[in-house]
């Protein structure tokens, strides 16, 4: 076997790079992350999380930080250019994951605890000002060519974006889904604080489709789509960005523009997600409008897929064949998030004053007044998940144990959570679950909302995954054996 530099090369030092590097780097993998821009981008981008990958976040080490540079969100309404609500999702509290439904922030804020974190691991590097320009395979390792020299990884994995150069090296094309609109983004810093209520507001006007939302703490964000009749030179004038603003009451004597910058939103889907020992995650896989808020989101649910699988294979502890199923479970996800930003889109993006004026009639008719929950995302139907077993692929609450959240007390990993189940297991199957970080945790008399959970689902036992999704569940005792049996099963080495 050829020795190598580092276990994992990141290419891409933006959140799903540097959430890839620390859920890593937190399992000793030797990592490089390979930036080519010199500094960290200093504007903001990514404007929202949800409550999934706040839970991802808090696995990084680093949830109360980023607690502390964000806000929930809790509704967004939709209106017509009269004011006319026509929609109001959202969902208020917290959520199954332990973090509430929607959070915004300011990316910068984010990245920089986020570096802070990957930097404090002594197997992580992070090379910033190197531009990688070859990438060659051989059976046993990759070389990633780069400004700074060669580097020899196990594998490789571009996070670089949706214009990435490992997805162009690798020959891997892309699907469009036929979506393009332009839109100029404005992110202003208000002088003084003000209420918005709602926090998150689109409105449906033809004569300007606009979004008004939460861009973190003391920020404030507009997007405002471009018209048929209009150029791109004249929307990304400064000057335009404030005479849009003046309606709001935003302006230079009360705010100061952070950014204004015109955006074409796009779908996009890599047609595959692996060559050999090279992978895809976040945008260099999947692109996608934001009017879910699903795009970082989207690659942070890919860096905690891949990490735990990377690491397994790394090792011999699971076959190599094991990251197949990164693509096989992470594409639905994907896709549906795609699928339901383009749905918005849609809805959203009509500058035609009839076919709006029917919009309105008929989303009006529907709005009862209710705040509407948003449709989730689908869970694992496939890959390393048990076949057949009550709520496998899906994702365990994280309750509160001994008073705080269960992954502060028992972390993230492989977690078979039982209710007064653990004394049957069988000790030489727990000893097993040790080696690939597997914990058995009791939470009998310990957590009153997820022993409530167990009994609404009638279970006694469920197996979590490091990325928190289920491989499965047991009603029996004894049927935790089992669950152990069929995941290592799962996860043996082939001849």
């Amino acid at each position: 076997m050829t020795d190598v530099d580092v276990d994992v090369a990141v290419v891409g030092a933006g959140p799903v790079g540097l959430v890839l590097a620390v859920l890593l780097g937190q399992r000793d993998r030797s990592v490089a992350v390979l930036e080519q821009w010199p500094e960290p981008y200093p504007l903001p981008r990514a404007v929202h999380f949800d409550h999934e990958v706040g839970r991802i976040i808090q696995a990084c080490g680093i949830g109360a930080e980023v607690r502390a540079v964000s806000e929930p969100a809790e509704v967004y309404e939709w209106r017509n250019g009269q004011g006319t609500t026509l929609l109001r999702f959202g969902r208020v509290g917290v959520a199954a994951s332990g973090w509430p439904f929607s959070s915004m922030f300011c990316q910068p804020d984010v990245e920089a605890v986020l570096r802070d974190r990957a930097e404090s691991l002594p197997s992580v590097t992070v090379q910033r000002g190197t531009r990688v320009h070859d990438i060659v395979h051989h059976d046993d390792h990759v070389v990633v060519s780069h400004t700074g020299g060669d580097l020899r990884a196990s594998y490789v994995v571009g996070c670089d974006g949706a214009n990435s150069t490992v997805r162009d090296l690798l020959g891997i094309g892309v699907d469009d889904r036929g979506f393009h609109f332009d839109w100029l983004i404005v992110d202003v810093i208000l002088a003084e604080p003000r209420v918005f209520d709602p926090i998150n507001v689109q409105v449906c006007d033809p004569e300007r489709p606009t979004t008004a939302v939460s861009g973190g703490p003391g920020r404030r964000r507009w997007e405002f789509m471009r018209l048929p009749e209009e150029s791109l030179q004249e929307l990304g004038r400064e000057e335009r960005a404030w005479e849009l603003l003046a309606p709001w009451d935003v302006h230079p004597g009360n705010a100061r523009l952070e950014r204004h910058a015109v955006y074409t939103f796009q779908a996009r889907v890599a047609e595959r997600w692996q060559a050999g020992r090279a992978l895809l995650a976040g945008d260099a896989a999947h692109l996608m409008p934001p009017f879910a808020g699903q795009g970082m989101c989207s690659g942070l649910r890919d860096a905690a897929n891949l990490a735990w699988k990377l690491d397994l294979v790394l090792d011999g502890r699971a076959d190599a064949e094991l990251l197949a199923s990164y693509d096989e479970e992470r594409r639905p996800s994907a896709n549906a998030a795609v699928d339901f930003s383009i749905e918005l889109g849609r809805v959203i993006c009509v500058p035609d004053p009839a076919e709006a004026a029917a919009r309105d009639e008929a989303m009006a008719a529907a709005y009862d007044g209710e705040v509407s929950e948003a449709p989730g995302l689908p869970g694992i139907a496939c890959g390393v998940v048990l076949e057949g077993s009550p709520q496998a692929g899906e994702q365990l609450p994280q309750g509160i144990v001994d008073g705080r959240l269960f992954d502060d007390v028992h972390g993230a990993g492989w977690r078979l959570v039982t209710v007064a189940a653990s004394s049957a297991l069988d000790p030489e199957l727990v000893a097993w679950f040790a080696t690939i970080g597997g914990e058995v945790v009791d939470v009998a008399g310990r957590s009153p909302d997820l022993e409530a959970w167990f009994a609404r689902h009638d279970l006694r036992g469920a197996l979590q995954r490091p990325d928190f999704h289920l491989f499965g569940t047991s009603a029996a005792v004894d049927g935790t054996n089992t669950l152990l049996a069929e995941l290592r099963q799962h996860l043996r080495r082939t001849p």
